[in-house]
């Protein structure tokens, strides 16, 4: 069936995962101060999530801020934790109202009791059921640090005779991360960069990966869109020979 601008996109069962970049280029390239950049890119994500939930994603994972994001300026970094009250304050009742999960994973402990309490109260807040679409968060999130930490969680568990090293498979690592996802079937990437970025570094082995040069305050929802159809059209052999 060919795909067009008004064919319905149904991507059930499907995980995405978006490495938001450009925001601070953005703002440049806009003559404003970096904050203004990270401001519409909130924006964006609220517009990108609802396309996400029509799609009938699974999940739709974002990748808000790094582990190695913590070496930018204080100020920024201190824009940016207001920032995340001031979207989840704001952006929780619509998730609310499109049934929405919201989950946030990675070291967000480290952005102070503050941001802790708006997010914890924001999960309790949407969590559902049967949710029309899971949105996970990555906050203060690093792959590498991840994978580590499940390494030590597993060694400990077998030392105090909870799990035995026969029994460890992906299914096994994948509990023990702290992301809510295991497989990830596409990632995109904005901003121009063909990198990345030690994000779900054990669940890529198969994603397919879009590299995006559009700055993200300026992704959209056709832009989005188009991302998807391309994923549609992408024949997956996971190393199988098509023959």
């Amino acid at each position: 069936m060919a795909i067009n601008n008004k064919t319905p996109i149904d991507l059930s069962g499907i995980n995405v995962g978006i490495i938001m970049d450009g925001n601070g280029r953005w703002a440049k390239k806009n003559h404003l101060n970096v904050s203004k950049g990270h401001e519409q890119g909130v924006e964006t994500v609220r517009q990108i999530v609802e396309r996400a939930a029509k799609a009938q994603l699974e999940s739709l994972s974002l990748y808000a801020f790094s582990t190695e994001n913590w070496s930018r300026p204080k100020n920024e970094i201190l824009g940016i934790k207001k920032l995340i009250i001031s979207a989840i304050n704001s952006q929780v009742p619509d998730l609310v109202e499109q049934k929405i999960s919201l989950n946030f994973f990675g070291d967000f402990l480290s952005f102070g009791p503050k941001v802790i309490q708006a997010i914890e109260k924001a999960q309790k807040d949407t969590q559902f059921n049967e949710p029309n679409l899971q949105l996970n968060i990555a906050l203060g999130y690093g792959g590498r640090a991840d994978i580590i930490q499940a390494t030590k969680l597993i060694a400990e568990d077998i030392m105090n005779g909870n799990l035995s090293t026969d029994k460890i498979s992906d299914s096994t690592i994948f509990d023990y991360l702290s992301a809510p996802i295991e497989e990830l079937d596409l990632l995109i990437r904005t901003g121009g960069d063909h990198r990345i970025s030690n994000f779900l570094l054990y669940h890529l082995a198969y994603t397919e990966i879009q590299f995006i040069e559009t700055l993200w305050p300026d992704f959209n929802e056709e832009e989005f869109k188009s991302c998807l159809q391309k994923f549609l059209k992408t024949e997956r052999r996971f190393g199988a020979r098509n023959i």
